[in-house]
């Protein structure tokens, strides 16, 4: 007869046992929400030195425009402008979230869904307003 030492009578965790974590759309898109808000700030502060690049001259703002119409700076621009959009999409969806509606795991993941299809349209619909009117 073999005794258990006091580690081994332990109950394991459900990672040790195999029940690994389930990946859920709701966490991916709230981890997305926090991300995005740091793009924000960060992407902003380079729109404000363009402004201020802008208001400070001709001089100065072309030593800043060749940086924006770069593919960087144009790349940056698109993740900025998608950012916007994901952040202002899931927004309206912590708002129904806010007052009780939505919260059943099915619209949870469908309303997380169209989050991300609306905020691709809107940052397409921005850019080809930008480029083509």
């Amino acid at each position: 007869m073999t005794t258990k030492t006091p580690a081994q009578s332990r109950p394991l965790s459900p990672f040790m046992l195999g029940q690994y974590y389930r990946f859920q759309w709701t966490s991916l898109l709230s981890f997305g929400h926090r991300i995005t808000g740091v793009g924000l700030a960060l992407g902003t502060a380079l729109v404000a030195l363009w402004l201020i690049a802008l208001a400070a001259g001709p001089a100065t703002y072309e030593a800043v425009a060749p940086h924006i119409k770069a593919w960087y700076g144009q790349v940056l621009l698109f993740a900025w402008t998608w950012a916007l959009m994901y952040h202002l999409c899931n927004g309206i969806r912590h708002l129904f979230w806010d007052v009780g509606m939505g919260f059943d795991l099915k619209t949870a993941e469908r309303s997380g869904y169209a989050v991300v299809v609306v905020s691709i349209v809107l940052t397409a619909a921005a850019w080809a307003v930008a480029y083509l009117g």
